[in-house]
């Protein structure tokens, strides 16, 4: 298949099935649906992502519509998180079905979201015009907020609502930046067709004028910061994540933190290169990331609602990722690493607490007691991914957080590795005495205990394998894409 059918395949996919879904006349149906669909579009877009590492960029529509080693590596990371999340929703919701729970109308709104999110998400990635990549980023906010009640309470409206201000304000400061960094792009020359096209603006990034283009980042970072859940810009997060069903959460933070993260990542070569390679973008990346890293911590030892300890460690890791781009040079490759680890590792913790929710009727860690000795799968799961995500040796996670350290040692940043040890020590006492609870403590109560089946296996085998996997070893593949979405951040060609 041509390069450019490729990318109007991905594209295209998405509506087709949320089309189907809103047709289908049965819950069971139009899970089906969600099923086949999202990973039938996870297989084609490993494809495409695959395509674009390898052989080089892709583009179509007069270069619009671009994929290169770094919006390839996040389709992929995109594709693992939506196929996976597809696949859990069946056993998920098939619990909702045969309980009566699950209505025509609810299903029908989860199909249509899903899809209309996954075309949202992948619009942002392959979107080469800045303002585009924009008006994506709104549609996920817009799309995404109504998966949050799919089940309509009063807590899941709240944190909706909550979601929706909260973002759209940020995205609004976004829209403020995108227009700086048209009025910085003025003395270049560009015709107005080119004036937002990401790889013309990197090619004369020495010629942005610099003092719009540091007002620019700042409005930028503030806005997309909103949509990344970075501190303290973070509040619509744990409402958010405590509320909507398990894939959705499970893909939220999977990716969709990760989509704004990577707008962030398309314009620090842009303000690096307007303002002479000084460090000056990467600087507040860094700062905003430490005191992600920090503020979490604090929240997290607090926590005894499941869903709500994974929603700060999402605030946590999108600090991480935020620290490793802000350190630079290794630290870049080590923080493209952590967004694939952090997504793998905690869509799995998302599926598990989800799974476990449902058996015990609640999200609260200290009632599901003993869930490793009654619920096994998923038991397993959830202890495992909590390991994992504190950075337990030798998952993956622990791997490229040492990498980090590694990048902050390099560059004589010791203050910035003290505190960050101090948040990761933090976390990895409060959380582990959280997951200890559910893995060996004293049952409380007795939780219903359908028979897991072979999709939860492969679910939960497959993500503590991928984590340990790639915390022993990194394929030769995954560093060329790494290193290619590495130099490209940093702005090397």
């Amino acid at each position: 298949m041509q390069s450019g059918m490729l990318l109007w395949a991905i594209l295209g996919l998405p509506p087709l099935c949320a089309a189907a879904c809103c047709g289908a006349r049965s819950p069971r149906a139009i899970v089906r649906l969600a099923v086949v669909g999202g990973m039938g579009w996870a297989a084609l877009a490993l494809t495409t992502a695959w395509a674009a590492v390898t052989i080089g960029p892709l583009s179509i529509a007069r270069e619009w519509v671009y994929l290169d080693a770094l919006s390839g590596y996040h389709l992929a990371v995109l594709a693992l998180v939506l196929g996976a999340s597809s696949l859990y929703a069946s056993g998920y919701f098939h619990t909702e079905i045969a309980e009566g729970r699950l209505s025509v109308h609810a299903a029908r709104k989860f199909g249509a979201l899903w899809f209309g999110s996954a075309t949202a998400m992948t619009g942002v990635l392959v979107s080469n015009n800045l303002g585009l990549m924009w008006v994506g980023i709104e549609a996920t906010t817009l799309l995404t907020a109504f998966l949050i009640c799919v089940h309509v309470t009063p807590l899941s409206l709240e944190a909706m609502w909550k979601y929706l201000v909260m973002c759209s304000i940020g995205v609004a400061f976004a829209f403020m930046g995108t227009l700086l960094v048209a009025a910085s792009a003025q003395r270049l020359g560009l015709d107005a067709t080119d004036m937002l096209l990401w790889t013309r603006l990197r090619a004369s990034a020495a010629g942005l004028a610099p003092g719009p283009m540091k007002l620019a980042f700042l409005f930028l970072l503030v806005g997309y910061g909103t949509k990344t859940g970075l501190a303290p810009l973070h509040s619509w997060l744990p409402d958010a994540h405590s509320q909507a069903p398990a894939p959705v959460s499970a893909l939220f933070s999977g990716f969709m933190l990760n989509t704004a993260l990577y707008c962030l990542m398309r314009y620090l070569p842009l303000v690096e290169g307007a303002t002479g390679q000084t460090g000056w973008g990467r600087e507040l990346l860094a700062v905003f990331g430490l005191f992600s890293i920090l503020l979490s911590a604090a929240f997290i030892v607090f926590q005894h609602d499941g869903k709500r300890l994974l929603a700060y460690h999402s605030v946590e890791h999108m600090g991480i990722i935020a620290l490793g781009l802000g350190l630079g040079g290794i630290g870049t490759f080590a923080a493209l690493w952590h967004t694939l680890n952090h997504a793998v590792c905690k869509a799995l913790a998302f599926f598990s607490i989800g799974r476990l929710g449902q058996m015990y009727g609640t999200h609260d860690l200290n009632r599901m007691a003993g869930a490793m000795r009654r619920a096994p799968v998923w038991g397993v799961g959830f202890f495992g991914s909590v390991l994992a995500l504190i950075g337990v040796a030798p998952f993956a996670i622990f791997m490229s957080e040492f990498q980090i350290l590694r990048a902050a040692a390099s560059v004589h940043a010791y203050a910035t590795l003290g505190l960050f040890l101090l948040g990761a020590g933090i976390v990895f006492v409060g959380a582990l005495r959280h997951a200890i609870t559910p893995a060996w403590g004293a049952e409380i109560c007795e939780p219903r205990l359908p028979s897991p089946s072979v999709a939860d296996a492969v679910l939960v085998v497959g993500g503590l394998g991928l984590l340990l996997g790639l915390g022993l070893w990194l394929p030769d593949t995954l560093v060329q894409a790494l290193d290619g979405a590495a130099r490209i951040v940093g702005g090397r060609p």
